[in-house]
């Protein structure tokens, strides 16, 4: 087990028992890192209290990511709860669902706007908020897909916003580099997730990952979890930049 004892994590994206959010928070909660779990607005809270809950000494906090002033806030009430942070994981992505659906030529200029707001630069603001939390540095850890290297059908707007998140991984690493804040995204394969179920043909996604990859399966929530407690440890101490899969290995196979 890693040890993440005395470590503080913020965890954004929680929405129910399928969110790779809950993975990485209940890998977290195992290696002794006391926690942060943040949910989007009111309807979301129900749900994600439940799940709170069920991890001792966990307390939830309500944020939406493409507000600053909710940002603001919240970092605010982080620092007088905790003092410091570090750990930041970046569990959010959104496009309209109408963007998912039919010829990627036809997306909207809003769609675009909405995809990269929301899945990508929530990730700079949040890194920024978090900044002067982490005097001694820390890890931000963002989730990423396949389809931001390689086209992946109906993924369409969703997949230019991965790429760009892989870019600003990289640039942020670059930027927070000298605080030692390491900066990396996990590219998991597909996960029933509430977000993956407005993406078109999510069940043959799954089946030609389960077909074609190396270990012939998917993936689940706890093995992007486990990869998400490596990069919060000291372990991964001079990892950044990086943008790590954990997809059973699909993303090595030509065809």
């Amino acid at each position: 087990m890693i040890n993440l004892d005395g470590k503080t994590a913020v965890i954004f994206g929680l929405a129910n028992k399928r969110s790779i959010a809950w993975g990485i928070a209940q890998k977290l909660h195992e290696g002794g890192a006391k926690l942060a779990i943040c949910y989007q607005n009111e309807r979301m809270k129900s749900e994600a209290a439940g799940l709170i809950e069920a991890l001792p000494g966990a307390d939830g906090f309500q944020c939406d990511v493409s507000s600053d002033a909710e940002i603001a806030t919240l970092f605010e009430q982080l620092k007088e709860k905790y003092g410091k942070l570090d750990v930041v994981v970046h569990a959010v992505a959104f496009a309209p669902p109408e963007d998912l659906h039919g010829d990627f030529l036809n997306t909207s200029r809003e769609g675009f706007r909405i995809a990269h707001d929301v899945s990508v630069y929530s990730l700079i603001a949040v890194s920024r908020a978090a900044a002067p939390l982490m005097p001694e540095g820390g890890s931000v850890i963002t989730l990423t897909y396949f389809g931001a290297e390689k086209v992946v059908p109906h993924y369409n707007v969703m997949g230019v916003a991965k790429a760009s998140l892989e870019a600003t991984v990289r640039y942020l690493a670059n930027s927070l580099g000298p605080q030692k804040i390491r900066v990396n995204a996990i590219s998991a394969g597909p996960i029933k997730t509430l977000a993956a179920r407005g993406v078109g043909a999510l069940g043959e996604m799954l089946k030609v990952h389960s077909d074609k990859s190396p270990l012939r399966r998917n993936v689940d929530q706890l093995e992007v979890g486990g990869a998400a407690a490596f990069l919060a440890s000291d372990l991964s101490g001079a990892i950044t930049g990086e943008t790590i899969y954990v997809d059973c290995g699909y993303n090595i196979m030509g065809f």
